[in-house]
């Protein structure tokens, strides 16, 4: 019964994004390609003094990203730092300097990392005025960079790739903010929280006393999960009553956060303008979702134990609205892409079912990814296999017809390197630095002595450098070292790649197009649809099965 309502769950899904791949896609392709800017769109132009028609080069628009995105960090610091004197602050403090680092650079960078319990501290000002504006704009920066490789890809011998302030502007206002305001409304139909009350003192059916927090959580919950963001507004994430509170709503943000993922590829197969290639790489992006959300549904069905047989499987962590089936299917969906909302806790998950939230994210949450940045990803991984499939031909290897040489394959190489770099030194930092060491074992790790605690740091280095934002819970985040050394990584996974994915656009809108010919891979049919997957999986597969077999392999095979 399980697995039919499993099948269930996973076949809605499938046909409300099939619904929306279209006219979606269509529409934002439309938006990136228009010639013309709407009336608020020109008044921001000109409060910022950007002319709209200008078109720039990727040094040019990598330095929009990397200084608005600077602002934003210092915005959010600041917002934090000054909360005891904002209004809405529930009267709470401001959090500590470590933490308010933190939590600025996790929004900036699409991560949404929470190394504390929101309701108890941040109040609603902070989480409006600095954490929802950063999850509306870090979402359109991501989406905005993926358009950029795409016009890379489109463009002949221009040398430019768009405006970045253009593609910031029209993501927001044009994408993300419409759909958000729509789904706000549809979430408090069914049921989710908005209000500005503050703490509610109630008296329980026991006799005991709660404060009950309220909130403008519906709001920040549609462009938590629409902008695959995953920063809860309570602890809880999206497993709490509040933000989630029955399957109608946990389907509705399930769609929410696939809906731009998967429907970009059709955008890049409009500006391309092969649709076909857009198919392509929607079915690379389909098989390898379909495979780890069964992977993980048969591991947590399957949980070894007394107790997990008689509860049906590993029900541990997980909430009864939803069961396992609700459960795998929202997690797989939040850790293939950035967004790392829960609505379970992936720490009690079973040691090879958790290990799959980790592999979603190891795989480069490229199936479908985070909005913008799963598109880069998977284009990066398809510029790979292009090379590899030209090598074992014997030919330079093209792609859409643009050539792929030395340059663009140091640039892809160099971008596959970076999270797995990030991950495995931050990981053994924490246990090689002595002082550092100390603190890890005796103060963040719960788990101490045995692969699960590994697996607990491995996680979050995971999840910051692909900038996810879930985590196992079973951890203490909030320490000097953790937070520092998480924001660097953050900091480091999303801008990283950023540059060396807008420096591979640039370097491709530089050539003409040369025309296909006999030895020319097709790229819009299943041999290259299969050769990306598996160009993905070993990418993946060889670089961290050394570190996955010290934790969550070991674990589960003991």
């Amino acid at each position: 019964m399980e697995w039919v309502v499993a099948l269930a769950g996973l076949l809605t899904v499938a046909v409300l994004l099939a619904a929306l791949y279209r006219p979606l896609g269509g529409y934002m392709a439309w938006v990136y390609t228009s010639q013309k800017d709407w009336r608020v769109e020109r008044g921001v132009y000109r409060i910022i003094g950007v002319d709209p028609k200008t078109e720039q080069t990727w040094q040019a628009y990598l330095r929009g990203v990397l200084l608005f995105s600077l602002v934003g960090v210092l915005l959010v610091y600041l917002l934090q730092r000054l909360q005891a004197w904002l209004p809405y602050s529930l009267g709470l403090p401001a959090p500590v300097e470590h933490l308010s680092w933190n939590t600025a650079v996790s929004f900036v960078t699409n991560t949404n990392w929470q190394s504390y319990s929101p309701e108890q501290t941040l109040g609603y000002t902070v989480q409006f005025a600095g954490l929802a504006v950063q999850n509306f704009v870090s979402a359109a920066v991501g989406i905005a960079v993926a358009i950029a490789l795409v016009r890379g890809l489109a463009y002949r011998r221009t040398g430019t790739i768009g405006n970045f302030w253009v593609d910031l502007v029209r993501g927001t206002l044009r994408i993300l903010l419409p759909i958000s305001v729509l789904a706000a409304m549809l979430l408090i139909a069914a049921g989710v929280v908005q209000n500005l009350n503050g703490f509610t003192d109630v008296t329980t059916l026991a006799g005991g006393s709660q404060s009950i927090p309220g909130g403008p959580v519906a709001s920040q919950e549609a462009i938590k999960m629409l902008g695959t963001n995953g920063g809860g507004f309570f602890n809880a994430n999206s497993a709490h009553p509040f933000e989630n509170p029955n399957p109608l709503s946990n389907l509705l943000e399930i769609l929410l956060v696939l809906a731009i993922p998967f429907s970009l590829p059709r955008t890049f197969g409009k500006i391309v303008g092969d649709n076909r290639q857009g198919t392509a790489i929607v079915a690379v992006m389909a098989v390898l979702f379909i495979a780890s959300f069964i992977a993980m549904t048969a591991l947590e069905l399957a949980g070894s134990g007394t107790v997990p047989q008689l509860a049906g499987g590993a029900m541990e962590g997980k909430e009864q609205r939803f069961g396992i089936p609700g459960s795998t299917l929202f997690d797989t969906t939040t850790t293939i892409t950035s967004d790392g909302a829960v609505n379970s806790m992936l720490d009690s998950y079973t040691a090879l079912g958790g290990m799959m939230a980790m592999l979603n994210m190891m795989l480069g949450e490229v199936a479908p990814g985070g909005v913008g940045a799963g598109l880069y990803g998977i284009l990066v991984i398809a510029v790979i296999a292009v090379f590899i499939a030209g090598l074992l031909v014997g030919r330079t290897p093209e792609y859409l017809g643009k050539k792929i040489g030395a340059r663009e394959i140091k640039l892809a190489s160099l971008y596959i390197l970076v999270t797995p770099t990030l991950v495995i030194v931050g990981t053994a930092l924490s246990f090689a630095i002595p002082g550092v060491r100390d603190d890890v074992t005796s103060t963040t790790i719960w788990n101490q002595g045995t692969p699960h605690g590994f697996s607990e740091i491995l996680y979050a280095f995971t999840s910051a450098a692909n900038n996810n934002g879930s985590a196992f819970a079973g951890i203490t985040a909030s320490t000097p070292w953790m937070d520092t050394a998480l924001g660097v990584v953050m900091l480091l996974g999303r801008f990283v790649p950023i540059v060396l994915v807008l420096a591979l656009a640039g370097s491709l809108a530089q050539q003409a197009k040369v025309p296909a010919t006999a030895g020319t891979l097709p790229t819009h049919r299943p041999m290259f649809v299969g050769l990306t997957i598996g160009v993905a999986l070993i990418v993946a597969a060889l670089t961290y099965f050394p570190v996955l077999a010290l934790g969550p392999l070991a674990e589960g095979l003991a």
